[in-house]
């Protein structure tokens, strides 16, 4: 395997070995919260949002630390930091505490993403930036399916405690596979990746409002709303007990078995999906194609069909979200790679990360409306025929224009 595959696939790899924890207390702590010393359920949803807040002021901080140490300190730190915060987990109790834990894993999350673009569009080879990203993001929700699934079967056998600790020791595995196999390239160094004198600043939003744009959309509707409501939007369809083939099935375990499908197809269809973006047809075609899937299946979701039927709507929207994230972030890779990539992602990851908080609260409050959901997934399919809209009548493939959202 060359150098550059190799360091891609490691990064994808420590970043799913980072995931376990995290992934697990999506399953776990709204279940065995009492065990973590929380007095509420409203706790649980501060702890399981509030890594996603503080990583809106954390993102810059820490993008501007990687334009002063190399890309595999950085991530060596995170990898440090979701080890500790892991096994913390296991070891502390009560609602301070967690937030303390649940704020440094926002802050580990940050090196990680931010890192992890940057060694994409640094490591990527020309032309084959899809294919990379589809690698990069198939292999680290491996740590999702992983946590999610293997979290949830053993929480309930051996206790939030037990699983918290040893997933944490497996975390660990992420430093050795850093430090065996990631291999900085000679020309990676913080003095080529500190190409301006001001890191901070509205112009890389300004002069990227495409790409930026799309980052929000895309992770509002996917990470979001879709994510975050597809429990209650089951409920909302057949309550929390669903009959398929004379087999009860609950709601939440329905949902919990679709996300763990979408985990375990990524790291094949997301490499497939970017390898044929990276085609003579380039992306384009295939993002507004992938646009136009997701928008219909979105209109469908909020309408009562078969459960059958539905749920394969649902497995339609999966594939549309494997394939938008993949492009997108596909997209971003292509209008970074020729400026300064630490800094690009650094407000990248601030757009994608400020979308995932807001689908939630916005997605909840219109819920609370008569006919919230059809609303809701309604208005989110027209946000998707916008994208598309935008995307075909701006010419990206311009060199002028392509030349202007490449600017960093």
């Amino acid at each position: 395997m060359k150098k550059a595959d190799r360091n891609i696939a490691t990064i994808a790899l420590v970043t799913a070995f980072c995931l376990l924890g995290d992934s697990m207390l999506y399953i776990a702590l709204p279940i065995y919260w009492r065990e973590a010393g929380l007095d509420g359920l409203w706790q649980v949803g501060v702890l399981l949002a509030v890594n996603r807040l503080v990583r809106l002021p954390l993102n810059p901080f820490v993008g501007w630390l990687y334009q002063n140490i190399s890309l595999k300190t950085g991530l060596l730190f995170a990898v440090i930091i979701s080890v500790v915060t892991t096994i913390g987990y296991g070891i502390v109790s009560g609602f301070i505490a967690w937030l303390i834990l649940r704020a440094l894993w926002g802050l580990a999350w940050s090196f990680l993403r931010i890192g992890g673009l940057s060694v994409v569009a640094f490591y990527g080879e020309q032309g084959k930036h899809g294919e990379a990203m589809g690698v990069y993001n198939g292999l680290h929700r491996l740590g999702s399916l992983v946590g999610m699934l293997v979290g949830g079967a053993l929480t309930p056998v051996f206790g939030l405690s037990w699983v918290s600790i040893s997933f944490g020791v497996v975390s660990a595995t992420g430093t050795i596979l850093l430090l065996a196999f990631f291999k900085n390239d000679e020309d990676e160094k913080p003095a080529e990746r500190k190409r301006t004198k001001e890191f901070l600043g509205k112009d890389i939003l300004l002069r990227n409002p495409l790409i930026m744009s799309t980052g929000f959309l895309i992770t509002f509707l996917v990470q979001g709303v879709f994510m975050a409501t597809l429990s209650s939007l089951i409920v909302y369809h057949y309550g929390e007990e669903i009959h398929i083939w004379e087999i009860m099935i609950t709601a939440a375990a329905l949902s919990g078995a679709l996300q763990a499908l979408r985990w375990g197809w990524e790291p094949f269809l997301a490499k497939k999906i970017g390898r044929w973006s990276d085609g003579i047809y380039g992306r384009l075609p295939m993002f507004i194609g992938s646009l136009s899937v997701g928008a219909t299946s979105f209109l469908l979701i909020p309408f009562d069909f078969h459960p059958m039927a539905w749920i394969l709507i649902v497995l339609i929207v999966l594939v549309a979200c494997t394939a938008l994230t993949t492009l997108t972030d596909a997209l971003a890779v292509d209008a970074a790679s020729s400026g300064n990539r630490v800094r690009f992602f650094t407000y990248y990851s601030v757009v994608q990360d400020f979308g995932a908080a807001c689908g939630p609260a916005i997605g909840f409050i219109l819920l609370s409306f008569h006919f919230g959901y059809e609303i809701l997934y309604i208005g989110c399919g027209v946000l998707l025929v916008g994208i598309i809209f935008i995307w075909m009548i701006i010419p990206w493939q311009n060199k002028k224009s392509e030349a202007k959202y490449r600017e960093v």
